[in-house]
Order: C-alpha cells, then structure tokens, then sequence
C-alpha cells in the first residue's frame, strides 16, 4: 500500500485534514476497546479490578451516581466536566458511562478543537455532535425461513471456473421439512456462510440474507474434534416460515445525512457531510416523532465526549 503521505499529496488539501482527524479518532478509542462499564458493584462502590477498569476509585463512583441519575431521567440535557492531567483515565470513565448504559448507546467524540477548524459554523459543529450522540431504535416486522439443514446438492459445471448454476437446499424443523430451488446468487450465499448439513440457519426472505445460528445437537457426535467456537443449538419448532421483530439502532446524523444529499449514504463513509439545512432536520424531528407515538421506533439518548 501507498503511503499516507502520497495519497495527501494526490487528494490536495481537503482530504489531508480528513484524513488527519479520524486517525487521531481511531488512536484515542483503540486503546479502549477493553472497556466494558465503570466496574461497580449494586452499592456504587468501585470494585478493584473490573470490566476493564482499575484505579481512580472516587471518580468511578461519582460516575456510578450520574449514570443512576441518567437511567431514572434526571439529568437529561446537563453537561459533566472530567478534569485531570492527561492518562488520568477521563476518556475510559466516559467510554465506561456510555458501555454501562447498554451496548446499543451511541457514543460519540470530538476534541475541543474540531470545532474551530471544522469548514462549517460552530453551531453546525455541535449540533452534529449532539446528534451523533442521539440514536434512533427502529423496530420492523420481517419474514424469515427459519431450519436446519438436511442436505444441500449444487449441480457444479463440468468446465471449470464457471459458476454453479442450480441447486437444491432441503430444510426441516421438529414438524416439517421442505425443499427449496436455489438459484447463483443464493448458493454463492451459502458458499459464503460455508452452511453444510447439520446447520441451523435464518434466511431472511426480503433481502436473501443467511444468518447461521449454529450446529444442531442431533449432530453433536459427529466429529470427535470440535472447535471451541462451535454453538449448538436446538432444531427450530413450528412452521419454517415466520415473522420475526429485527430492531436497527442509528442516530439522527445518520438519518440526517442520507437525507440531505443525492449521494446521502456514501457521504456517511467519506465523512465529508457539509452544512445540513435546518428544514431537513425539522422533516426528520418530525418524522421520528411520528414512529415513536406509532410505536415504531424509540429514542436511545447517548454520549457526547468533548
């Protein structure tokens, strides 16, 4: 691979500064991926050692008491000052709040100083900022296959390097069972996924998609070795068709983005999302309130680490 000096020089100035930022973003939460919560017990008291965190006892605990105060909703909208020399550990104790508040909490972080050098107003900035930290639980109904996997048989070409064309995918569950006609793009799936006999799997009837779920115990024994990565699970009940609830959690800058441009979805990769029209998010406040009385969707407030 080319250096990064290259492809500064190549992509002029714009990129350089891009480029710049998200590796100091990568850096700073890197080094705190180990981090699980603050490492408290049901009194609030500090424990030594745990999820991920050590030392800084008293800090700790006062974080315990406003992530109590967070959950029972009483302290929405307040900002929290950490002061400390640097390595004291502010970072982790906010990467903490935020895991201990559930796995699905946006966290988000920016330094101090992105606002200045960002191309755009520093409202705009931190209205970003602060809706990055806001995520949005959307609940949809979806059709799925849902059974463990009797056989596959793929007729192969002769030639070789030519795709597989045809095949045959024989599914059952504890009361039924089914074949089904594959065609390319789902036996490229199932290569993919590497499903073979024994498997339990979901396959999702809108988009295609296969998720495997693990190994039946019916097939248990058939290996002596098994690698310490291999789930077993029980062959699904009922029908193989049925209707299950998938929930997705993004956040509003997310939904702000995809909205606000013609090439929406790709400017979430570049990073590059410019100034968002105050309309659109106005549409967008709207339309999520209108999911939440609907019960179709839920606000997860999160973290903003500045």
């Amino acid at each position: 691979p080319r250096s990064a000096r290259e492809k500064m020089a190549e992509g002029g100035e714009g990129v350089k500064v891009a480029e710049i930022k998200d590796l100091t973003r990568i850096e700073r939460i890197g080094a705190h991926s180990h981090i699980r919560g603050l490492g408290l017990d049901d009194a609030l008291e500090a424990r030594k050692v745990s999820q991920g965190m050590v030392g800084q006892v008293n800090a700790r605990k006062a974080a315990g008491v406003i992530l109590q105060m967070i959950r029972d909703g009483q302290i929405a909208g307040r900002a929290v000052l950490l002061a400390g020399q640097p390595g004291t550990g502010k970072t982790a104790i906010a990467m903490g709040m935020a895991k201990a508040l559930g796995e699905e909490t946006p966290f988000a972080m920016m330094a101090g100083s992105e606002i200045f050098s960002m191309e755009m107003s520093k409202t705009e900035a931190l209205t970003q900022a602060f809706r990055k930290a806001i995520g949005v639980k959307i609940k949809e109904e979806t059709e799925i296959i849902e059974g463990e996997v009797v056989e596959i048989e793929i007729d192969r070409p002769a030639t070789s390097g030519a795709a597989p064309k045809m095949g045959k995918l024989t599914l059952k569950t504890t009361e039924m069972e089914t074949v089904y006609d594959l065609g390319q793009k789902m036996i490229e799936s199932l290569d993919k996924e590497k499903v073979s006999a024994g498997d339990v799997i979901t396959i999702d009837k809108v988009s295609g998609r296969i998720t495997k779920l693990g190994r039946s115990f019916a097939r248990s024994r058939d290996y002596d070795a098994m690698g310490a990565q291999t789930k077993f699970v029980q062959c699904p009940e009922g029908e193989l068709q049925k209707r299950k609830e998938v929930v997705h959690v993004v956040t509003l800058h997310e939904i702000d983005v995809i909205n606000s441009r013609t090439q929406g979805f790709l400017a979430l990769f570049a990073g590059d999302t410019g100034e968002i029209r105050p309309e659109v998010r106005e549409q967008i406040d709207m339309k999520v309130a209108e999911w939440r009385e609907e019960g179709k969707a839920d606000i997860v407030p999160g973290v903003l680490f500045i």
